[in-house]
């Protein structure tokens, strides 16, 4: 009998002109918590998906309780105990949390003695009692899509859960999670690890890491480079094994001098009465201003509604001493505005489209010839001018968006809007299920974007990003905006008090 549950030995995929893993081993003991951690592109994902059958590896063994198995597809995962919860995730919206739950593999039941039909009593039956037992209070016959994203995140582990697995990977669980929700599921993870269930962590946060692993797995460039107990790791040590390098600063050297005010916000509110309301802030040139707050403070409906996305009910945008009627996208973009919204996946990245198409597709008026012909020229020399700019790591311009890591898709996404040369720049969320690597290639290019004049308006849920990112920071509760910090005064217990003020 194996010491292990699951061992992967071995393990080898390539990519058309990427070797994602090579060599890779992993070894899961039962009732642990084992932490797999890398850079984005490490291949941390990939691994999993060779595991639950998403991607069939190259060559590599996997042994489950010591037999070694073939797991060609997620079915044949499920069937074995294995169980996954994806970054990306992928509900059916229109359907009920029970049913997602039970997506393809429902309780049936039998009519006229022969008819196989869904037992939907059943169903909803057994999904309340394990919601329940999970300290979930959502309703088993609620549409998915009245849920937010970190409700339908803890959907995805209670489907993972109900499945009675043995061996549970969390992709970046607590992505869109609030502590009070983190804390939930730590308690959920505790519990399965009590009932002998070994779980895969992926996460970039350090903090969570050694909060609740018992084993750190580190990958770099594909490769294993080694594994440690937890007891006694440190963060400096695990960047170090990650990168390859020490990180002597998280946050570079600013040189952005803020100047005078070109952006301000007057009694804006929102069309939904739930929203933001009676807004009031200004924006200086060379400026980065964070937005903090908690879940469901309402920044990203004000940066959308600011942008065009969302109807507003009344308040006034002035703009360079103007001021702006903003009622769509294309009016903010024509002003010189850019959003990097906070789901790229969802609503960023055209995931079926290369690199280069990616880029170039906000501002392919630019490099028309007649009229009406592409300059493809032009267009070759925006993107590779911006690839090596934002060292995006890809094969050539012409790889699809869809295989790059994270962090590579932001640094895409960031070119498309340069290409555009905007003034105001809004980053909701920008480093959002990046690794710290890229975290600091992504701070530098917002540096950069700030000592070149651009001002920029960063929304993060990190407190050590807006604390050590923004020149100013405004704080938002329930709506509203709650007060300003800067120099001294910015403090997280500060910030805290702010985000929690509410009427």
């Amino acid at each position: 009998m194996s010491n292990y549950r699951l061992e992967m030995k071995n393990i080898t995929k390539t990519f058309p002109g990427v070797k994602a893993l090579d060599n890779v081993s992993l070894k899961l003991k039962p009732g642990t918590v084992h932490a797999l951690m890398g850079e984005n592109g490490a291949g941390k994902s990939t691994l999993m998906k060779c595991m639950f059958g998403i991607y069939k590896m190259d060559s590599g063994e996997i042994y489950y309780e010591g037999d070694k198995v073939v797991i060609n597809d997620p079915l044949e995962a499920l069937n074995h105990g294995i169980a996954m919860v994806h970054q990306e995730l992928q509900p059916v919206p229109e359907r009920s949390v029970a049913e997602n739950i039970y997506l393809g593999r429902y309780p049936m039941k039998k009519i006229l003695g022969a008819i196989p039909v869904i037992d939907h009593e059943k169903m909803y039956a057994d999904t309340e009692l394990l919601l329940r037992q999970l300290h979930m209070n959502f309703d088993p016959r609620a549409k998915l899509s009245t849920l937010s994203v970190s409700q339908m995140q803890s959907v995805e582990i209670a489907k993972a859960v109900s499945a009675d697995c043995k061996v549970l990977i969390l992709d970046e669980p607590t992505s869109s999670l609030t502590s009070r929700e983190v804390d939930a599921l730590f308690t959920i993870i505790e519990d399965l690890k009590s009932k002998g269930v070994s779980i895969v962590y992926i996460s970039h946060k350090m903090a969570e890491i050694l909060r609740i692993s018992d084993e750190v797995t580190i990958m770099r460039d594909g490769q294993y480079i080694g594994t440690w107990e937890s007891e006694g790791l440190d963060i400096d040590f695990i960047i170090t094994k990650m990168v390859g390098r020490e990180l002597s600063n998280l946050f570079p050297v600013r040189e952005n001098k803020p100047g005078e005010v070109v952006f301000e916000v007057k009694d804006y509110s929102s069309i939904n009465p739930k929203s933001f309301r009676d807004v009031n802030f200004t924006l200086r040139k060379g400026e980065i201003l964070g937005v903090g707050g908690l879940v469901g403070a309402q920044r990203t409906e004000l940066m959308e509604g600011l942008f065009g996305i969302r109807c507003h009910s009344k308040g006034t945008i002035i703009y360079n001493n103007e001021v702006q009627n903003i009622n769509r996208p294309q009016d903010a973009i024509k002003k010189g505005m850019a959003l990097l919204t906070e789901d790229r996946r969802a609503t960023g990245i055209l995931g079926v489209l290369s690199i280069e198409e990616n880029v170039a597709i906000s501002s392919l008026d630019k490099y028309l010839d007649f009229g009406f012909i592409l300059n493809q020229k032009k267009i070759d020399s925006l993107v590779y001018e911006n690839i090596k700019k934002l060292s995006i790591k890809a094969p050539s311009s012409k790889t699809q968006i869809q295989s790059l890591s994270g962090g590579n898709q932001q640094k895409v996404l960031i070119s498309r809007w340069l290409a555009n040369d905007p003034d105001i720049f809004i980053l909701d969320e920008p480093t959002r299920g990046i690794d710290v690597g890229a975290k600091y290639e992504i701070y530098c290019i917002i540096a950069d974007l700030a000592k070149a004049g651009k001002s920029i308006i960063m929304i993060t849920s990190e407190m050590s990003e807006l604390l050590g990112m923004s020149d100013r920071i405004m704080v938002m509760c329930d709506g509203r905006v709650t007060g300003f910090l800067e120099g001294e005064s910015a403090t997280q217990e500060n910030v805290m008090a702010l985000a929690t003020k509410f009427e």
